[in-house]
């Protein structure tokens, strides 16, 4: 007997050749082909001699290659879609915001003119009143004359002349700073009326108001400059057309007009002739 027939082996059994065959398919996925020998086959039987093919793993790892790449490029997609809704916001707060400013320059502006504009009519109204209360002053001072007491009321030579032209100017319109031959203001046509004869009177009311002899309102002759206001500070002129009546720039409302002195009563007068 051997001296180590006592000794266990360690050797592990053998593993029949179909066992291998489909533990190695179990392990692989897919058995492809198993060729099998019989089980019962004699016990000194020659081992199977067996084909395993191994399934490919390639077409799985493509798959999630391309699953990850497919999700990369959602997550890019997204990000990018991000990035352009912020651009966007951040772009329309500042259009909202630079709305917002123009409209409140503008309301600003506004308000400043309507404040100029409130001004101005009120120094309007209160020139109105103080001219209103001059003439009315004025009038009662020379008491209330008939034409009769306002001198000569027939026109002849150059007087004649003068208004002959200021007349033909009736019913054109009053605008301040105009000169003619349409639309005049006050001073201008008086200037063209006198410059008719040859005489260049200064352009406006008040060196007009001076241009002459001083002379008194129950003492006119026609061609007479009228004046109202102060002499040397006149706001307005005309020409006496004899009969108690006037030529005149009166206003935007009236344009040219010929009216009697006790529409508008004058302050003073000057003659040239």
């Amino acid at each position: 007997m051997s001296h180590t027939a006592h000794i266990p082996s360690h050797r592990k059994p053998r593993r029949s050749a179909s066992k291998t065959a489909i533990r190695s398919g179990v392990a692989g996925g897919v058995l492809s082909t198993i060729a099998l020998a019989g089980a019962a086959a004699p016990a000194n039987a020659e081992p199977v001699t067996e084909t395993i093919e191994m399934p490919t793993l390639t077409s799985g790892i493509a798959g999630s290659v391309a699953q990850s790449a497919d999700a990369t490029q959602q997550v890019a997609v997204d990000l990018e879609l991000r990035a352009q809704e912020d651009a966007a916001a951040t772009h329309a707060a500042k259009v909202a915001k630079k709305a917002k400013a123009d409209a409140e320059r503008k309301a600003e502006a506004a308000a400043k003119e309507k404040a100029a504009e409130a001004a101005r009519a009120k120094a309007a109204a209160e020139e109105r009143a103080s001219r209103s209360e001059e003439r009315t002053t004025l009038s009662a001072s020379s008491g209330s004359a008939s034409p009769a007491s306002y001198g000569t009321t027939q026109a002849t030579g150059s007087a004649a002349a003068v208004l002959a032209f200021a007349r033909a100017q009736v019913g054109d319109a009053y605008i301040l700073g105009s000169t003619g031959p349409d639309s005049w203001d006050c001073s201008s046509l008086v200037q063209a009326a006198y410059r008719q004869i040859g005489v260049d009177l200064p352009r406006t009311s008040q060196p007009q108001s001076t241009a002459g002899t001083q002379v008194s309102l129950d003492n006119l002759q026609p061609g007479d400059i009228l004046y109202w206001g102060g002499a040397g500070s006149a706001y307005h002129v005309g020409i006496y057309s004899g009969g108690g009546k006037f030529i005149g720039a009166q206003n935007s409302g009236t344009g040219v007009v010929e009216k009697t002195l006790d529409w508008d009563p004058p302050s003073g007068a000057v003659r040239l002739l």
